[in-house]
């Protein structure tokens, strides 16, 4: 698949045990937007908060931050986003792409913080923040593939 050739709305997602970022952009323009961070703990919750978002914006695929090692190697959270990612390809019939998510909690912490949002604000938007540099990177890929 190649941004020259699809379009559409994407979502993507910074998946975490209690706080899952959302982000969103369009693929004819490789743009990607913060939009909102999803509180759940449990993955039926996160699912049904998921459903509501894609029937708001319909996207063309969904795009998955894969955590890593920093040496590239799989751990824990690893095989959780894995199987997350095979529960949104069942349910919501749409393909779903896992991107390298190292550094982009730390990127998006920096990025809050050179903007002056610190303390509790910047806990409740660095999860989104993450899902946009996830989504980026995404677009950034494909521009260059």
């Amino acid at each position: 698949m190649t941004l020259a050739d699809t379009h559409g709305a994407v979502l993507a997602f910074d998946l975490g045990l209690k706080r899952t970022g959302v982000a969103s952009g369009e693929l004819s323009l490789g743009i990607a937007h913060p939009l909102t961070v999803i509180q759940a703990e449990s993955t039926d919750t996160r699912l049904a908060a998921i459903a509501a978002l894609i029937d708001e914006w319909r996207p063309a695929l969904l795009v998955l931050g894969l955590p890593l090692h920093a040496d590239g190697s799989e751990h824990e959270m690893t095989r959780v986003a894995k199987n997350f990612a095979r529960k949104l390809e069942s349910r919501f019939k749409l393909p779903v792409f896992l991107v390298d998510e190292r550094h982009t909690s730390t990127a998006a912490e920096s990025a809050l913080h050179a903007q002056g949002i610190h303390g509790r604000q910047n806990k409740t938007r660095v999860d989104a923040v993450a899902a946009q540099l996830i989504l980026q990177g995404f677009f950034d890929d494909r521009l260059t593939a």
